[in-house]
């Protein structure tokens, strides 16, 4: 099993979407509307400022994603690339899928001299996910984070 790590393509979208909808109601009980997902995936790939999604492939089929978005610092005068969307397919996960899309994401963001490290959410009760992301070297952030989110009726 040889896993293919790549930047995400336009014929992608589709796949990133079906995954962001599988995530959204795996950890978070949400059904997006197909609609709007796949339109979300595609304003990223439309617009570079944005973002930019990594997916990884088995046998040219897409089991894994992730997106990362950034977020300026006044602080450090540099950006923190925010990995997101993180989505592997039940039948491909503890197949280091993750680690690799991580590993390629830390390998990138280091490469420029603007990025200043890497930050990510995960849901509070997704105890696996957590685990999978210490285990990668993140460490808890002295942060809370705090939202008004228009998107789900708030």
């Amino acid at each position: 099993m040889e896993i293919t790590v790549r930047p995400a393509i336009p014929a992608d979208a589709e796949a990133i979407s079906t995954g962001n909808r599988a995530t959204a109601l795996e950890t978070e009980g949400w059904a997006l509307d197909p609609a709007q997902a796949l339109a979300g995936v595609r304003a990223v790939m439309d617009d570079p400022s944005r973002g930019f999604y990594l997916v990884a492939e088995i046998g040219g089929i897409v089991v894994g994603q992730c997106m990362v978005t950034f977020e300026w610092s006044d602080y450090r005068n540099g950006v923190f690339w925010w990995i997101q969307s993180v989505y592997v397919r039940p039948e491909a996960r503890r197949q280091g899928i993750f680690l690799r899309l991580f590993r390629t994401v830390e390998r990138m963001a280091r490469a420029r001299a603007d990025v200043t490290g890497l930050r990510l959410y995960v849901e509070a009760g997704n105890r696996p996910a957590q685990e999978a992301y210490f285990r990668a070297g993140m460490e808890r952030a002295p942060y809370l984070l705090l939202e008004q989110d228009w998107g789900r009726g708030g």
